[in-house]
């Protein structure tokens, strides 16, 4: 199968398009250098000229606490963009899988979120994810819309390794304890994705890892799974103050039947991480 994939130099895309060249299929990736997603135009261009069977889109502007001042900025990339992206892949006859998030709830449930919920995003980041939601829904009609969170992997900035190399320097950390999600490792979302590529399922899916946690609870499994002496203490969200509200509770589960995305359980991909990760640092001699 013929896998286009924007967004290609990210932490998803990378490890999207080294997976799918594992698996046999023809991967392309274009990121910013090559396809500007804002301009409609040439992106239809781009997309024909590769000839795609499918298009995931990983491209996003995911800088929340940027987009509150800068919403007009996230939105043309976040909403124009992808109903661009998945205007080029209905002409082009692709199917489009399109990342999502679970910013585009309000986060003050108790229960985890489905995909037929009530959306209602309270952050501007939030708001632009849902528009792009939207613009792919009307510009496609096979598409896959995938909402994940607290997504972790190798190739980009994430929680996980900030929590490991603050605990490598420090003898304390401090961490959240009133936020819970679905911490998702991309070595579990990336099969995902590509079995999604495969399947004629289409509408809104939720792929995140299984079970939920505070961002206390993954800071100290992770720190404790590397034998560091580093003590971590909870704290709370209003002792941390940023630009965009953070969602206190954004739980992700399936109402979907047998075309639901299952991911393991968030230890088994913070173990599965860990694992890659230690599989590809060497160690001096003497160090």
């Amino acid at each position: 199968m013929r896998i286009l994939v924007v967004g290609s130099r990210g932490m998803l895309g990378g490890a999207l398009l080294a997976a799918g060249a594992a698996a046999g299929h023809d991967m392309v990736g274009r990121d910013v250098e090559s396809i500007d997603i804002t301009d409609a135009a040439g992106t239809h261009d781009a997309v024909a000229a590769d000839a795609p069977q499918v298009v995931v889109n990983c491209a996003a502007y995911t800088d929340v606490d940027g987009a509150e001042e800068h919403e007009a900025t996230a939105l043309a990339v976040n909403g124009t963009g992808a109903g661009n992206l998945a205007g080029a892949c209905a002409a082009a006859g692709a199917r489009v899988i399109h990342l999502s998030t679970d910013y585009v709830f309000p986060g003050d449930g108790t229960e985890p979120y489905l995909e037929s919920d009530a959306t209602g995003p309270r952050s501007a980041y939030g708001r632009t994810k849902l528009a792009g939601e939207l613009a792919v829904a009307d510009a496609a009609p096979d598409h896959a819309i995938v909402r994940t969170a607290w997504l972790y992997g190798a190739g980009g900035r994430n929680f996980v390794q900030t929590m490991l190399d603050l605990g490598a320097q420090r003898d304390v950390v401090r961490v959240v304890d009133d936020q819970r999600g679905c911490p998702t490792w991309t070595g579990h979302l990336v099969p995902a994705l590509l079995e999604l590529a495969a399947s004629p399922a289409s509408g809104i899916f939720h792929a995140a890892g299984g079970g939920s946690c505070t961002w206390f609870d993954l800071a100290r499994e992770a720190l404790a799974a590397v034998g560091s002496p580093c003590r971590v203490e909870p704290t709370t969200t209003d002792e941390f103050p940023r630009p965009a509200p953070r969602p206190a509770f954004s739980v992700l589960a399936t109402a979907r039947g047998a075309d639901a995305v299952h991911l393991p359980p968030w230890q088994d991909g913070l173990s599965g991480f860990l694992a890659a990760r230690d599989a590809t640092t060497t160690t001096p001699i003497g160090g």
